[in-house]
């Protein structure tokens, strides 16, 4: 079984991306590619990180009406990444409509709640409530347009993976114990992360700005 470990490679500069991937390779299961990489990139950088034949994770949160999104996801066909996400927050149709263009080989996965957002946080979008009700809310409205799974923190996965126990969960933002916190506001460790039922843990600067990258990856790793 391949390891649930996504290292997070958010630059937009293509040598220290592969220079990453070259590090970690042994260590990781897949690759994250997110906005900055992509923006800077475009499919040529996707096919350069490809060749490290590990799976890719295409994180461009896609968020606009139906027939936008559905063009975007087809464009990324030739890519076929093995995991995109979209935003629940765009509704139902656009969810439908993404899963819809999606490639077979390409699980969709919609974002929830950001792990850089707590409760506060929601309050001064005007979304009422907790966090956890707020993903909870957005995980059925995933599962009924017949996503993949979802994005949500570590702190909520338990809840979601009771309700729906075949879906496929990506937790962002899981720090090592000990580890800086940053802009993380909802993170558990690596660990914690998976007891509780994710389908594989995305780290970024606990690995990419580690002195030793590859010793990075191997400790945490070596806590699954």
């Amino acid at each position: 079984m391949s390891s649930p470990l996504y290292v997070a490679i958010d630059t937009p500069d293509l040598g220290k991306a592969q220079n990453l991937a070259q590090q970690v390779r042994h260590h990781v299961g897949g690759l994250k590619l997110g906005l900055e990489f992509f923006c800077a990139n475009g499919h040529h950088g996707v096919h350069e990180m490809m060749k490290f034949s590990l799976p890719i994770f295409l994180d461009l949160k896609l968020h606009d009406i139906p027939n936008t999104v559905a063009k975007a996801v087809q464009a990324l066909h030739l890519l076929e990444p093995a995991i995109l996400t979209v935003h629940a927050a765009g509704g139902r149709a656009m969810l439908e409509d993404a899963k819809a263009a999606a490639g077979i080989k390409t699980k969709v996965v919609a974002v929830t709640v950001l792990t850089s957002l707590d409760d506060a946080d929601l309050l001064d979008i005007g979304v009422g409530g907790k966090a956890e009700d707020q993903v909870r809310r957005l995980a059925d409205l995933a599962q009924n347009a017949g996503l993949d799974g979802i994005v949500c923190s570590g702190e909520e996965v338990a809840m979601v993976k009771k309700h729906w126990p075949d879906g496929f969960f990506v937790v962002p933002g899981v720090r090592p114990a000990g580890g800086a916190m940053g802009d993380q506001k909802r993170a558990v460790t690596p660990r914690q992360a998976l007891d509780r039922g994710a389908s594989i843990l995305v780290v970024g600067r606990p690995i990419s700005l580690a002195e030793n990258p590859d010793l990075a990856a191997r400790e945490i790793e070596a806590t699954l």
